[in-house]
């Protein structure tokens, strides 16, 4: 049997996959050098100071068939990542900061692929140094000890080596400086990181110790040296003690002491100690001051004490300050002093009743010691302040109006002695005690500058009015009060002479309608005379004691239709409210006709009464007088009040209008009371005029006078008519402010002339027209120039001439015309000149 094999399609392709299979070759990298910067990364070499996301490199390849090729990095497992590759592109960035002081080159697996080939090589990236590091020291701190006998001029330092040397020259000392601190800096060659050039230093310090050497003497501590021996000082007590040191205080050797000189056998010295003692007592010590020489010197291991320094110890045998200040009296030592004096003694007076003695029976500095009073300040004072021994105690007084009895009757001081310039600073103390004498140096002082006291009126005789006290702080009867009053107010009260108490006189009866108010002043007195004032002002209250009162209890009063009638009524009381009035109706005939009102007590009709035929319909009385009881009450308490029976006559208006038909209309039904108001006008009429007429005769009589001729005026060479003459006596009317002020002849009024300067200056003085010059005169050889008086005076305002011409020209002006001529004609009839 024939057997026929079949080919399924699947078969048939995968044989054909794996012909073009065995057909494909690899991609491949591209070998550019180790200077390129693309290929496959072969001897790649990065600086560690490359920044983060820089692009180093580019990966370059390609495929034999020509189909596009991937890239790809990878790296050994637990390595650290520091590329990333774009696979298309082929760009590797650097995402991880390289440092080649920890890792000095990277190994990298690059890969190349073209989809079904991929090959793959691992290539190493090295990391070169950047200058990233400073330097840094090892084995810090440094430490060294070097003797002081080095001779060095400091320090100086291998740059290379890095060895620290001293400098010859100058010898270090322990004594000066123990330590050294030297810094020393070292620095790298420099180098490029991330482009720039750097160089890194470090520093580090490097301590000196020095070592002490035996090469300075022992020194002295505390000086300089002083010594006391006092006079209870025993035998073999130690004075004091010298302290001296090695030089050397790093190994210091141990301190010989002695004395060298200046002991005199009274001295010794410690050899290991230093401590200085007396070995005689201070009885047998011949000197006041000893100078001692004390040696210290040391002693070196090897036991030699070669190397030694001097001090001077000075020692003063004193007496010792045992015995405080003490003081005393006339009988010895005594702490209390007593003294018994006056208040306000004068300033500066001593007080010569105490005997104060005060010692101190100590020598030199321990004798001296300060004095002071201990007390109420400023009074007294103590001389001496300062006692050297001993001293008479003066105490001094300083203020006078302290020294007071009323403040003071005993004054108590501490007398106090205290040492100045001993350590111990002893002090005593001594009682001072002043007992005062009263004076009588106060005045009686009342408690008040014033007193105001209220009484109500009515108070019966006797009564208390105010109680007013004086203090007079004198004892005995120096303080003894005694009061009076005195004043115009004072006569209707007393005052008891040692209670104070200002009372009514008995027979006084106060009357504050009469007198509310009194003023007068109280003295209070001590025995010796020396007072005090103060003022009393007493109010008498009022007390509602008086009723309101009319005129009279039964009034008459005509009332006009539209216009009030008015009835009064007063209260003699002096106070609010005893004496306000208020007024009502108590009953009228016919009622409900008239209204008042009750302050001012005007009475009117209703208001719906506004003729006589409404009031001829109320009542057939046609003679319409009405009778209505007012009554009138005061607002006191308790209150008063009483009534009047008022008629009233009610009319209609007149025609007759104005003042004075209202007045007689008023004053119809009181002829008596027209009459004195017409008398009245009348008299004061009278009195104006007398007023008048007596002012302008005592005007005239001063200024009406001719006098003394005040300028010639020389005789005229032609005569002139007398109207020539005249004229210039003559006086035109001004048109400005000055025509006040006239001048007229007998048929005007004559202005007064008269030369004695007595001219009334009115608010704003006008100015008065001049006269014209007068007209030039020919001399008339040997004769006499023709002389006229000037006449002058005061000028009259023109409102004055309007009343004087309103009573037809004062008589004063006719008799000035009338002299003026009679002395004009006198004149022209003596030198033969017609009259005027």
């Amino acid at each position: 049997m024939k057997h026929v094999r079949h080919f399924t399609p699947s078969l048939f392709l995968s044989l054909v996959h794996v012909c073009l299979v065995q057909a494909n070759y690899a991609p491949y990298f591209f070998d550019n050098g180790a200077r390129s910067t693309n290929g496959n990364m072969a001897l790649l070499s990065l600086s560690e100071d490359t920044p983060v996301g820089t692009h180093v490199y580019t990966l370059n390849g390609t495929d034999p068939e020509g189909d596009p090729v991937t890239y790809g990095l990878a790296y050994e497992a637990g390595s650290r990542r520091y590329f990333s590759v774009d696979k298309n592109l082929g760009n590797v960035t650097l995402i991880e900061e390289l440092d080649r002081e920890k890792e000095d080159e990277v190994e990298v697996i690059v890969s190349i692929s073209d989809g079904l080939s991929t090959v793959s090589e691992k290539v190493r990236i090295l990391v070169m140094d950047a200058n990233d590091e400073s330097p840094e020291f090892i084995n810090t701190p440094y430490i060294v000890q070097v003797p002081e006998n080095i001779h060095a001029n400091k320090f100086t330092i291998d740059r290379h080596s890095g060895v620290l040397r001293i400098k010859t020259g100058v010898t270090l000392d322990y004594e000066k400086s123990r330590t050294h601190f030297v810094v020393v800096v070292a620095k790298d060659g420099g180098g490029k990181l991330r482009g720039d050039n750097k160089v890194f230093s470090a520093t580090t310090t490097v301590t000196v110790n020095v070592e002490d050497v035996q090469d300075t003497p022992p020194m002295f501590i505390g000086t300089p040296y002083y010594g006391y021996v006092y006079e209870d000082t025993l035998a073999g007590s130690e004075v004091l003690t010298v302290v001296a040191l090695d030089g050397d205080r790093g190994k210091p050797n141990s301190i010989h002491y002695c004395i060298v000189n200046g002991s005199e056998g009274s001295f010794e010295i410690s050899n290991t100690t230093g401590a200085i003692s007396v070995i005689k007592s201070p009885n047998q010590l011949k000197k006041e001051v000893y100078e001692l020489k004390v040696q210290a010197s040391e002693v070196s291991q090897e036991g030699d004490d070669s190397v030694y320094a001097f001090a001077m110890v000075t020692i003063r045998v004193v007496d010792l300050n045992n015995h405080p200040p003490t003081f005393y009296g006339e009988n010895g030592p005594q702490n209390r002093f007593e003294l018994t004096m006056y208040e306000h003694p004068p300033e500066g007076e001593i007080l010569r009743g105490l005997k104060i003695t005060v010692n101190d029976s100590d020598q030199g500095a321990n004798a001296k010691f300060n004095l002071r009073l201990v007390g109420p300040g400023g009074i007294f004072r103590v001389v001496p302040q300062t006692v050297l021994n001993e001293a008479q105690v003066t105490i001094i007084v300083e203020n006078s109006a302290a020294i007071d009895y009323e403040k003071f009757k005993v004054l108590t001081f501490k007398l106090l002695a205290i040492e100045v310039n001993t350590p111990e600073k002893f002090s005593s103390t001594a009682d001072v005690v002043i007992h005062l004498l009263d004076t009588n140096d106060n005045v009686p002082k009342f408690s008040s500058d014033y007193y105001i006291a209220r009484i109500p009126e009515n108070s019966p005789g006797g009564s208390n009015v105010v109680a007013v006290t004086a203090t007079d702080p004198d004892s005995g009867l120096w303080g003894e009060v005694k009061y009076s009053i005195y004043g115009t107010g004072a006569d209707l009260f007393l005052i008891h002479p040692s209670t104070g108490i200002i009372y009514t006189q008995p027979w006084a009866v106060l009357d504050a309608e009469v007198n509310s108010k009194y003023n007068f002043y109280v003295k209070a007195e001590d025995t010796d005379g020396k007072y005090s004032l103060a003022e009393v002002f007493i109010t008498v209250l009022d007390v509602n004691d008086h009723s309101p009162e009319f005129n009279e209890n039964i009034q008459e009063k005509t009332m006009i239709i539209g216009t009030p009638v008015k009835i009064e009524a007063i209260d003699q009381d002096a106070e609010e409210p005893n004496n306000i009035v208020d007024y009502s109706i108590m009953q009228a005939d016919p009622a409900n006709v008239f209204d008042i009102d009750q302050s001012t007590g005007e009475i009117k009709l209703k208001s719906y009464i506004r003729s006589l035929d409404i009031i001829h319909n109320i009542t057939k009385n046609k003679d319409c007088i009405w009778s209505v009881v007012v009554q009138a009450k005061d607002r006191g308490s308790p209150s008063f009040s009483t009534t009047a029976v008022l008629k009233i006559d009610i009319t209609e208006e007149t025609l007759h209008k104005g003042p004075m038909a209202a007045f007689l209309m008023q004053t119809k039904d009181n002829p008596m009371k027209a009459l004195g108001v017409l008398a009245g006008v009348m008299g004061i009429m009278v009195l104006i005029t007398i007023m008048i007429s007596t002012a302008m005769f005592w005007r005239n009589k001063r200024s009406n006078k001719i006098m003394p001729v005040r300028r010639i005026i020389k005789k005229r060479q032609t005569p002139q008519s007398r109207a020539v003459r005249m004229e210039w006596l003559k006086f035109k009317r001004p048109s400005n402010a000055a025509e006040k002020f006239v001048v007229e002849d007998d048929a005007k009024s004559l202005h007064n002339e008269n030369s004695n300067n007595n001219i009334q200056v009115a608010p704003v003085p006008p100015t008065a027209p001049l006269p014209p010059p007068p007209p030039a005169l020919a001399p008339r050889g040997d004769t006499p120039g023709w002389r006229v008086p000037t006449v002058s005076g005061s000028l009259t305002p023109k409102f004055i001439n309007k009343q004087l011409k309103k009573r037809g020209h004062g008589s004063a002006h006719n008799a000035l015309v009338s002299e003026l001529k009679m002395k004009f004609e006198k004149r022209n009839a003596a030198i033969g000149e017609p009259h005027i």
